[in-house]
């Protein structure tokens, strides 16, 4: 059974979101994600800077199985990558909550809306 956190929002994309203090959101991949695609071999993650909109696929997760897009869930600028995740990324699959792998700052008015919290998530993964 996969662990889905109560505290984080998730995708569709399977993603998890953590909001910060300051208000960045902090991105990674889901337990269910990480599990789904075996061993991770190759992160490719978004430049720092870059002006993101919800939805827009901004970097690629490779595992011994699959390669994957990894998706913006807001809107934003990107303004921080986990370069510890892209160097090690077999991290991912140890702990899935502890490696974030990009934060990005959400424009003005940006919403989280279509996000969804940790119930909902169990029902889509099943």
């Amino acid at each position: 059974m996969s662990n889905v956190p109560a505290d984080l929002k998730y995708t569709d994309e399977h993603e998890w979101v953590r909001t910060e203090a300051g208000g960045a959101v902090a991105i990674g991949l889901t337990d269910h994600a990480q599990r789904t695609l075996g061993d991770i071999v190759f992160l490719e993650l978004p430049q720092v800077g870059r002006i993101v909109e919800a939805g827009d696929a901004v970097g690629v997760v490779e595992s011994v199985k699959a390669a994957s897009d990894i998706y913006a869930p807001v809107s934003g600028e990107v303004i921080e990558v986990n370069t510890d995740a892209a160097d090690a990324p077999e991290d991912v699959n140890a702990d899935p909550y502890d490696m974030w792998l990009f934060k990005i700052k959400p424009t003005a008015g940006a919403s989280g809306n279509g996000l969804l919290d940790a119930a909902a998530y169990e029902k889509l993964i099943g």
